[in-house]
């Protein structure tokens, strides 16, 4: 029986190309006993990435955030154009309009947590190192301005909740009281600019006209109910009759028609421009917790990093050992062979075979 050579899936890994060969896998038994050689190695890492956590939250400035929501309401008739007009009023909630506003009625360009001075450490080498190349200008008060104006947008914050009218603002501050009182004094001016837009405010004088010119007529129509229940019948009884049915028409008339005008007036800004309706539904109160730096994040955060700062460190030191041992000199194969001992009996017999064979042919003649 002619015995074949074996055709199936079996391959020799070691006569592969480099670029074949499928690449090294650890078994789970590898993974447990590479975390107990370099355990050490990992647990001094975690441990002092966590007392580098733990003097960050020691050290680190409370940060507290409050919160409001306002309802930001649209005549506009399409419906599809609510998303873009609750956007629109977003941009104008954080736009540098109304932080200036908020500054300067707070007085908050005096305040240490908005200064310059008040920046981070990366902040003020690099200012430094701009000014001292030449790259930036030194600061002057137009500088000091803006900063706090750019202090006070990156502190706050506003966003749509879901598919509704509801805006949710947030201000961050170091104390709770000034965050909340900063956040209320933002929605105040959103509402204050909203209604100078649509002229709500403007038409104050208006109303107050309109109440006044209601009053008067009210007051000549009572006057004439009273001097007719009261009169006498004489000549000059129905000549202040007379007077005070004028009047009390006269004042009707005028109310009449300033409602009219005040009627008309409102109709026609209405078709104009989209009126927004924006109220407070939710003041900002002082939180009760400080919403960074979050300790349970930090030190999860801590614990992770250390693990695999751990675990890179035991992986170079498992390559740096696998290099010094491929780095140790080699003999070759002959220079083995040629080291290695001969056993005595093989060493007679191989030079008798040796000899026989090298040994010349004995010539063989007549004398």
């Amino acid at each position: 029986m002619v015995q074949t050579n074996r055709t199936d899936n079996w391959v020799n890994r070691d006569n592969m190309p480099p670029d074949f060969r499928p690449a090294p896998t650890m078994s789970l038994v590898e993974v447990l006993a590479f975390i107990r050689r370099h355990l050490s190695i990992i647990s001094l890492a975690t441990l002092a990435t966590l007392v580098i956590a733990i003097i960050y939250l020691i050290t680190a400035t409370p940060t507290y955030t409050a919160k409001a929501e306002l309802v930001v309401d649209s005549r506009a008739v399409d419906p599809t154009s609510v998303s873009t007009i609750v956007e629109s009023q977003i941009k104008i909630i954080t736009s540098e309009s109304i932080a200036n506003a908020v500054i300067e009625k707070l007085g908050l360009a005096q305040d240490p947590e908005f200064e310059a001075s008040q920046a981070s450490p990366l902040h003020s080498m690099t200012s430094s190192i701009s000014r001292l190349l030449g790259w930036s200008k030194p600061e002057t008060k137009a500088h000091a301005a803006r900063y706090i104006v750019e202090s006070f947008q990156r502190k706050l914050l506003a966003k749509r909740l879901g598919p509704t009218y509801l805006v949710e603002i947030t201000f961050d501050s170091r104390d709770p009281d000034r965050a909340a009182q900063i956040l209320n004094a933002v929605a105040e001016k959103y509402i204050t600019r909203q209604m100078d837009y649509a002229g709500l405010r403007d038409d104050s004088w208006i109303k107050d006209r309109l109440n006044e010119l209601s009053t008067q007529a009210l007051a000549a129509q009572k006057a004439l109910e009273d001097f007719s229940r009261n009169r006498k019948d004489t000549a000059d009884s129905a000549a202040t009759i007379d007077r005070l049915a004028a009047a009390a028409e006269s004042s009707k008339s005028a109310y009449d028609n300033f409602r009219h005008v005040l009627r008309k007036m409102e109709a026609t800004r209405q078709q104009s421009l989209p009126v927004f309706e924006a109220s407070l539904i939710t003041g900002a109160s002082p939180p009760l917790r400080a919403s960074s730096p979050k300790a349970r994040v930090v030190l999860g955060a801590a614990i992770v990093a250390g693990a695999l700062l751990g675990i890179a460190i035991g992986i170079l030191r498992e390559l740096s050992e696998i290099l010094a041992i491929g780095q140790e000199p080699r003999r070759s194969a002959q220079d083995d062979w040629i080291e290695r001992p001969i056993p005595d009996v093989l060493r007679s017999d191989h030079q008798s075979e040796i000899s026989a064979k090298t040994r010349p042919a004995r010539l063989t003649g007549s004398g």
